[in-house]
């Protein structure tokens, strides 16, 4: 008997976690695993989005998964092999049947399937390659060809295009009758005799104009186009700066090979978001989908960054060994001011990766937001020296030593904001990733900083 779909295993729109998968789904489906009714599974699964699927195969263990996969059949699609975590993406893969797997990828467009792919060993490439028509299998392999993280890899090859003579009239007949047009479009890409984009028009300007309207004169102003080698990361910038929908890509000879869509610029955007993220903990580009070698192999190289960092700062400490004897406060307190600093740098470390990502962070006002960095710090020192000048007073009975650590907060903090935003930039000028690389330079300069200047200070007034 097939369970109905109820309240129950849906959850509800106006819940809070209304895109939480509902417990009692995930337990109906393996029951339905469990009693292997194909039937049930089936109308658990059917109503689900393909991204909804494609978390239930992430969430479930591997004995499962394939219990999924061997079960649900043919009603394992394109969509939902777009939408898995590419951490899992190839095991899914192995387990389809040739025959489910070619019914897949034929309904992706030839943008979904280069990602779908792209990642992929070359075993697993050649399967779902062997599995398209020609003329799609070729359009793939050229789409890979060109460089990764380009436009090339981004774009589709499916284009609505028309000749600039035409009316609306003709390209409305047009659009009605072709076969093969993409699943998903925004405008129609008019040209050239040569096939050079001249001009785009929204398809809503197609439908409210008169047939005979000619479409040269209906074109969306603002129109540019990409090269094929552009990079990824730049027409993701140029979609979201000029609030685009679509645009044209070309080749060396300005000829028109492709378009690039919203949702594909977007889900670079994305991409990069997480990835900065990701870098700036040092977790590298995981998922929790990853083996625990495979998370080792990412996480260990900053872990031992780390490390060597933290001996830099037991360096500094070491200088100051007999201070630290002499006043068995300071080692108290002292991490209260590195602590302090690295949160600082790591505030505005943040706040600048973010800014150099977006583009927003340039030569042109790279000094103001330097100096605002620097103010910031000063007057965040200015607070917390007070406070922590009163803790050094009330705990310890000492006004000096009070003074000692507010002079130390101030001097760290400044340095924290200070380095915050330069080392990011200095990075970026040099080449090397910001979000790769700043988090260990900022936290070594502010622990070191703030324990030579808290213990430097105490050495000087209060021994």
């Amino acid at each position: 008997m097939v369970e109905e779909t109820t309240p129950e295993t849906q959850n509800d729109p106006h819940d809070e976690d209304a895109y939480v998968l509902a417990p009692r789904l995930l337990s109906s489906i393996i029951f339905a695993l469990e009693t292997q009714d194909q039937a049930q599974l089936v109308a658990l699964m059917e109503p689900l989005h393909a991204a909804d699927i494609a978390d239930i195969l992430e969430q479930v263990n591997a004995f499962d998964r394939r219990r999924i996969i061997e079960l649900y059949g043919r009603e394992l699609d394109g969509e939902i092999l777009s939408e898995i975590d590419d951490g899992i993406r190839e095991e899914v893969i192995a387990l389809m049947r040739p025959e489910v797997l070619a019914d897949a990828v034929r309904d992706l467009d030839s943008d979904d399937v280069v990602d779908l792919i792209e990642d992929l060993e070359e075993g697993a490439q050649e399967t779902i390659l062997a599995s398209l028509e020609d003329a799609d299998r070729v359009a793939v392999e050229q789409s890979l060809s060109y460089p990764e993280f380009s436009a090339g890899r981004l774009m589709q090859r499916e284009v609505v295009m028309g000749p600039e003579h035409w009316t609306v009239g003709q390209a409305i007949d047009y659009m009605r009758e072709a076969e093969g047009l993409p699943e998903d479009f925004y405008h129609m890409v008019i040209t050239d005799p040569l096939l050079h984009p001249i001009g785009h028009v929204t398809l809503g300007k197609i439908l409210g104009a008169p047939r005979a309207q000619k479409l040269n004169d209906i074109l969306e102003p603002g129109f540019r186009t990409f090269r094929v080698d552009e990079s990824e990361s730049d027409v993701a910038y140029a979609f979201n700066q000029y609030h685009m929908i679509s645009a044209p890509v070309v080749d060396e000879d300005d000829r028109l090979i492709g378009v690039i869509t919203i949702d594909d610029a977007m889900n670079v955007l994305d991409e990069e978001h997480e990835e900065d993220i990701l870098r700036l903990a040092g977790v590298g580009e995981g998922t929790l989908t990853d083996r625990v070698f495979d998370t080792v192999k990412q996480r260990l190289p900053w872990l031992g960054v780390n490390l060597l960092t933290a001996i830099m700062a037991s360096l500094v400490i070491a200088q100051f060994e007999g201070t630290i004897t002499a006043l068995v406060a300071l080692a108290v307190l002292m991490p209260i001011v590195a602590s302090m600093g690295g949160n600082a740098g790591t505030q505005a470390l943040t706040v600048a990766v973010r800014a150099i990502a977006t583009r927003d962070l340039t030569g042109a006002n790279v000094w103001r937001v330097i100096r605002r960095e620097v103010l910031v710090g000063f007057v965040n020192g200015l607070i917390f020296a007070v406070i922590m000048g009163v803790v050094g007073l009330v705990w310890f009975g000492s006004l000096a030593l009070g003074g000692v650590i507010a002079v130390a907060m101030v001097i760290n903090l400044v340095v924290a904001g200070l380095a915050g935003i330069g080392v990011p930039v200095v990075l970026e000028r040099i080449g090397v990733d910001p979000a790769l690389a700043s988090g260990a330079f900022v936290t070594t300069v502010t622990d070191i900083v703030g324990f030579f200047a808290f213990l430097g200070l105490a050495a000087t007034f209060l021994l």
